[in-house]
């Protein structure tokens, strides 16, 4: 971490490397400073927001390999929550500044290469999030019923892909493996009711699975404690506040809680207090408000999924933290279900053969955003090396670069500092800028413009409009496409 944190810190400031760059000659300021972003999420937009106001003669390029722009804002944010949303806004003013480019519908390993963006623009910046779910790799995983987070949110999203998930609804008992926001969002979406979603961006199609839904009770089961429990604040009261459901804990999981109360951190104190207050108020279910059940439930590592054809129940074995890890007791627990969601993060994939992808951590090789040649590796490493070891004018930041952690306010922190840094490079002449190819060649290629994205916009808003909602996402890449080209 130290060696890490020694790395960073030389790439910003005063290494020789940098004062050979610094005394080299300077670069033509006239040539126009080009930059291809990957990836028109957050991450990408945020970057590009930071660059075009700190680094002047610079031009954008962010490509996108959906026709739409926007990434996790459009197809992970829950659609209950348009507050969320409202950054697309930001987003969109960005990409109307004449210095920025859109261009939808091109994948990187399929349409271009790694090596074809660098030898047409000076630097490049892969964003484009992760797209993969992390496993439990335990007996009868694959087993049906037993779906990701993201294939579930993806659906009711209309990520396009994900249309034909039709997740099997007709048994009581879901169960979500996880207690971050994510799993709450699910939680929420599927025990609101639907008189609650109708007037939300939720596919048509979502809501009227979710009206014929039988599932009354959601299992949120976590392997440690209340204590470190992922969700939010937030996210917990919107679920406390739901009348269409009552929250049932387990007394026996908050047992060592109320000694440590006092000496937590005043936003884990806030919501450890709520978890008590509700608790405290908890009624019998027989007693409940409605018919519907939330129940967390801690202490738990799934070992097993238990069916034949289809998961029935999920075997857990019964953990006890030891210095804040979960371990096991040797106990067990099943208990049963008709659907599961794994919600234990998510996983980048390696779109180019020439990028340092660490399969471990699942995400690009970096430090501080800069790409890896390869991994650091032993304790040798020295300050002035670092120009051997990370590919010059290649940049990562989001998901892609840290792993699947924060909120959308932790990317654009991490989005600006990536942009920062390329910003300092162009000034410092690490970069140097000098005459490319032109951009991407576009020959045949079905490329939607921002213009384009503007007609598929206006056509969802239309089509939302009709049925009182503030959009109704088109799902076909192919309708898409024919709306962006005017057909």
């Amino acid at each position: 971490m130290l060696r890490n944190v020694r790395l960073l810190n030389a790439v910003q400031t005063g290494t020789k490397w940098h004062r050979r760059c610094l005394s080299s000659s300077v670069t033509n300021s006239t040539i126009q400073k080009r930059i291809c972003i990957v990836g028109a999420g957050p991450a990408g937009f945020y970057a590009a927001q930071y660059i075009l106001k700190h680094l002047e003669n610079s031009h954008i390029d962010i490509v996108e390999k959906l026709p739409v722009p926007f990434g996790l804002v459009r197809f992970g944010v829950a659609p209950d929550h348009p507050e969320v949303k409202n950054v697309i806004n930001t987003f969109t003013k960005t990409a109307e500044n004449p210095r920025i480019r859109f261009l939808g519908n091109l994948s990187l390993g399929k349409d271009f290469s790694i090596n074809d963006l660098r030898e047409r623009y000076h630097a490049v910046l892969l964003t484009y999030g992760a797209d993969q779910d992390k496993t439990f790799d335990i007996p009868n995983e694959s087993l049906k019923n037993v779906l990701s987070a993201r294939e579930f949110v993806a659906w009711y999203n209309g990520l396009p892909g994900f249309e034909n998930l039709n997740p099997d609804l007709s048994g009581t008992t879901l169960t979500l493996l996880g207690q971050g926001n994510v799993a709450v969002d699910i939680a929420r979406i599927v025990l609101a009711g639907v008189d609650d979603l109708k007037k939300t961006d939720i596919t048509e199609y979502a809501l009227e699975a979710l009206s014929r839904s039988n599932v009354k009770k959601v299992l949120l089961v976590g392997r440690r404690g209340p204590l470190q429990a992922a969700f939010t604040i937030k996210e917990l009261r919107e679920m406390l506040k739901l009348t269409t459901c009552s929250t049932c804990w387990r007394s026996e999981d908050f047992q060592s809680v109320h000694g440590t109360l006092s000496d937590l951190p005043r936003p884990r104190k806030r919501i450890t207090e709520l978890m008590l207050k509700s608790l405290s108020e908890q009624q019998p279910q027989s007693t409940g408000r409605a018919d519907g059940i939330f129940s967390p439930i801690f202490f738990r590592s799934p070992v097993q999924f238990l069916g034949t054809g289809h998961v029935q129940a999920v075997e857990y074995e019964i953990n006890k933290l030891v210095d804040n890890r979960a371990v096991s007791t040797g106990e067990k627990e099943v208990l049963e279900t008709d659907l599961v969601c794994r919600s234990i993060g998510y996983r980048s994939s390696s779109l180019d053969s020439t990028l340092n992808f660490d399969e471990a951590k699942g995400c690009i090789a970096n430090v501080g955003g800069r790409v890896l040649k390869k991994q650091l590796t032993g304790s040798d490493q020295t300050i002035d090396d670092i120009e051997d070891k990370y590919e010059k004018g290649l940049y990562t930041s989001g998901w892609l670069a840290t792993g699947p952690t924060g909120v959308i306010l932790t990317t654009m922190s991490n989005s600006f500092g990536v942009a920062d840094l390329i910003c300092k490079d162009f000034h410092n002449n690490i970069i140097r800028v000098k005459e490319t190819k032109p951009g991407l060649d576009l020959t045949g290629k079905r490329v939607v413009s921002w213009s384009g994205w503007n007609a598929i916009d206006a056509e969802e808003c239309s089509r939302g409009a009709k049925r009182d909602k503030p959009r109704e996402k088109i799902i076909n890449v192919e309708e898409m496409l024919k709306i962006a080209d005017g057909k």
